[in-house]
């Protein structure tokens, strides 16, 4: 009995040499010197043979078993016609006996206008469709993706068992170590480099560390990045402004670059983290109570992009996290700094698994065990020319501005929406705005100057009067 126990731990430790040896040599060296040995696209690329070969047996299962197959809805936003005016969609619920009247008044048939307009919303909520994850056309192998693939026939479910085993059994214990591996070293290195007394070499090497580890944790990922259009690179001085899927769009950016954070100083882990960045590279943590200061937000940001010899400062204007088929109300804080910005856009494949973070759903551990157990995270990331403010132009038309590019460059839906609808409820002010009108519309107040004025501000002004509209309809 302790020979074999002997030679057991001789060969326990022998594989952990050898696992060890294998990570470091194929994998973080690779990531120090800013390499790709192809071995991650070359598992890609094997990945959606897989896939692909599993979508032709599931029709085929399907077919024998005479199942239909489960179509997924569209995550996208069903495209409404150009809504008419409340007087003609009222008038046309009332009929044309209405039209006789001289005067106008109550009529129960207003109720059904309201009744129709409050189910379309229910039906094609655009606001929740956003915070929900994104359906996929085929099966990835995944049970959160499907429940009931892997019963079609015994061929896939030895698949999906065979990719159980690889994704639970090799790939989440190497991601793990990788991570691991790449938090410890950036807490070491950021500290010690925070010692150095000279200020250039303290940022060089902060520099260096940074992308080292940045890059360590990517490939705890098994991420896949595609960079475009490089040359348009966020610089010193100026904001760069991104949408927001999930908290791992900080490394995917500062994995081709070094940024400086903004955020709530926090405690634990995190804390720690922070505490030994800031002390190499100048990220901008604020204090619980000083997050609601917007004069004191400002100022450190305008401090901060002043000084051209800082990185350039990443900020997510969403304020949450999206499901990556839209992109929602930028918040205005940022674009009212008076510096360049600089709009990247971010958009992940779905297909190798699902990057988006439902909060409500899901905390900040159990989302990152399903990332690292997924099969990979494979995204695009384009760089957009630098935009500043023109003249005449506030800092919520700028945002607006800059929105549209990036979910233009990105393939995402433009929506008016304040991603804080997620958790809050719509302002009174909206629903105020609806009583008003149809009260002019009982009242007879609105008369044909008045229609004309009204439609002057629409046309200039479209989406804000679509917005509070909506916005009672969502109530």
């Amino acid at each position: 009995v302790n020979s074999l126990l002997a030679v057991s731990r001789g060969c326990l430790g022998i594989s952990i040499m050898v696992w060890f040896t294998l990570l470091f040599v194929f994998i973080i060296v690779p990531a120090v010197l800013g390499v790709s040995l192809g071995i991650r696209r070359l598992y890609i690329v094997t990945l959606l043979k897989v896939f692909e070969w599993a979508t032709s047996r599931m029709e085929m299962g399907a077919k024998e078993k005479n199942q239909q197959l489960y179509k997924p809805y569209s995550s996208g936003i069903i495209a409404k016609e150009p809504p008419s005016s409340w007087q003609q969609e009222i008038q046309d619920l009332r009929g044309s006996a209405s039209c006789l009247r001289s005067e106008p008044e109550f009529e129960m048939a207003d109720i059904f206008y309201f009744c129709r307009r409050g189910v379309e919303s229910i039906m094609d909520d655009e606001v929740t469709k956003c915070f929900s994850a994104q359906e996929l056309e085929s099966w990835n192998l995944l049970t959160r993706s499907n429940y009931n693939f892997r019963h079609i026939s015994l061929r896939l479910t030895v698949l999906w068992g065979l990719g159980v085993l690889i994704r639970y059994g090799v790939l989440l214990p190497l991601r793990v170590t990788l991570a691991v591996t790449g938090i410890s070293l950036l807490l070491v290195l950021t500290t010690l480099v925070g010692l150095l007394p000279n200020r250039e070499l303290k940022f060089f090497l902060s520099e260096k560390v940074h992308l080292m580890c940045y890059r360590i944790c990517v490939r705890a990922l098994t991420a896949i990045i595609t960079y475009h259009n490089r040359e348009n690179k966020p610089k010193n001085g100026g904001i760069c402004v991104a949408n927001h899927t999930t908290p791992i769009d900080v490394i995917i950016l500062a994995n081709d670059g070094c940024y400086s954070m903004v955020g709530q100083v926090h405690g634990g882990l995190m804390g720690m983290i922070q505490r030994a960045m800031v002390r190499s590279s100048p990220h901008i943590w604020f204090e619980r109570s000083e997050v609601k200061d917007r004069h004191l937000v400002a100022k450190r940001l305008g401090d901060h992009v002043a000084d051209k010899t800082k990185q350039p400062i990443l900020i997510f204007p969403e304020g949450t996290c999206i499901n990556n088929t839209s992109v929602m109300m930028f918040k205005k804080g940022s674009f009212e700094i008076g510096c360049t910005v600089y709009p990247v856009a971010i958009k992940y494949d779905p297909r190798f698994g699902d990057a988006f973070w439902n909060s409500s759903k899901f905390g900040m551990v159990n989302y990152l065990l399903r990332m690292m157990s997924s099969w990979a995270i494979v995204c695009s990331v384009w760089y957009l020319p630098p935009m500043n403010r023109e003249e005449g132009e506030d800092a919520v038309q700028f945002a607006n501005r800059v929105k549209a590019a990036i979910a233009a460059q990105g393939g995402l839906v433009d929506l008016i929406w304040d991603g804080g609808l997620k958790r809050a409820k719509v302002k009174d002010a909206f629903k105020e705005e609806q009583q008003k009108l149809y009260s002019k519309v009982l009242v007879g107040e609105q008369d044909q100057g008045d229609q004309s004025d009204n439609k002057l501000v629409e046309d200039e002004n479209p989406k804000e009067d679509k917005s509070h509209q909506d916005s009672t309809e969502v109530q």
